[in-house]
């Protein structure tokens, strides 16, 4: 649809409806089958068997709580990503995000040592891709920072990091190269408590932040001609998107590693339907972003249980051939 799509109650009660749908199944998905009712008196603090107990709150619960942030991370992120750079193909990881996070981990993985490893991953990859967003931003400030200048330095600076990557996978010993591979594919069962709080917080001040700026990102999807003739200051407003976008999207790699698509399927998906502002593409892409996630974690811990495949092969395996799905009927209706 297009214009303003479908009215905020309606889409706003369809977009609740999906995530509490894919927190059910989240919470229901695994080797151990559990019935929905015991699941809910577990939560409810009932009596039910030790095993279920455990499984349901130490285990199922906090998953879906980081499946649910890692979603809204990367869906608000990428939503902000395609606003400032007018580019409905851009997603979190365009600006070199994934490659400083990869790039960070693996230097860990690889030279850290189990122990160190185990501590420093998330923190390691938090840095890398930070570190990595303001490389780009500088070498494109030569620029004037342009849309242009900035896709093509996140490009390099991924290739970059991804060769180097390369390099230390090539060195380390093959248990190495596992862990890496693990951590590499996506993943959410390892996530510190502490890790996951500072994470919550600081995807909470990125995202109000964000919210701020909605009408700038509005502004901008217009071009920076027409927002800076209408008051815009595109230099600040540019910065501030860039930055907090970033952190989202840093913060979302630093605790489930790479996870792709999210930040790419759920902006399309809710302006689809909800029409262009951002006051609502912002929130929507959001729960979209965390509803995806948690499905997409629910079937790789249920296809070949007890065994799991990583989350970001699944997340890729419906998000690529979805999105081809909605590129083309996008051609269709031009």
């Amino acid at each position: 649809m297009k214009g303003q799509g479908l009215a905020l109650p309606v889409g706003l009660a369809t977009l609740l409806v999906a995530f509490a749908a894919s927190v059910v199944f989240s919470m229901w998905a695994g080797a151990l089958n559990i019935p929905f009712l015991e699941i809910l008196d577990a939560l409810l603090g009932n009596e039910v068997s030790a095993i279920n107990s455990a499984v349901v709150l130490k285990v199922r619960l906090p998953r879906a709580a980081v499946a649910a942030l890692v979603g809204a991370a990367l869906g608000g992120s990428g939503v902000s990503f395609q606003a400032v750079l007018r580019n409905p193909l851009a997603d979190p990881y365009l600006l070199g995000v994934s490659g400083g996070a990869a790039l960070g981990a693996v230097t860990v993985i690889t030279f850290g040592g189990a122990n160190a490893a185990a501590t420093l991953v998330p923190v390691a990859a938090f840095m890398g891709a930070m570190g990595a967003l303001g490389v780009v931003y500088l070498v494109a400030s030569a620029q004037r920072a342009s849309t242009y200048a900035l896709i093509l330095s996140g490009v390099m600076v991924g290739s970059f990091c991804s060769a180097l990557l390369l390099f230390f996978l090539w060195m380390a010993p093959a248990d190495t190269v596992r862990t890496a591979f693990f951590w590499l594919s996506g993943n959410l069962s390892e996530v510190a408590p502490d890790w996951f709080v500072w994470t919550a917080l600081l995807a909470m001040i990125s995202f109000g932040a964000l919210w701020l700026q909605a009408p700038a990102l509005d502004l901008f999807t217009q071009g920076e001609e027409v927002a800076a003739d209408l008051g815009l200051d595109v230099g600040r407003a540019r910065l501030t998107v860039f930055l907090a976008a970033g952190a989202l999207a840093a913060s979302a790699v630093a605790v489930a590693g790479l996870v792709g698509f999210v930040g790419l399927v759920a902006p399309h998906v809710v302006r689809l339907f909800w029409g262009g502002s951002h006051r609502r593409l912002l929130p929507g892409a959001a729960i979209l972003g965390a509803t995806f996630i948690l499905f997409s974690d629910g079937i790789a811990r249920t296809v070949f249980a007890p065994a799991e495949i990583p989350v970001g092969v699944v997340t890729a395996l419906i998000g690529a051939p979805f999105f081809l799905l909605l590129l083309r009927r996008r051609g269709q209706q031009q």
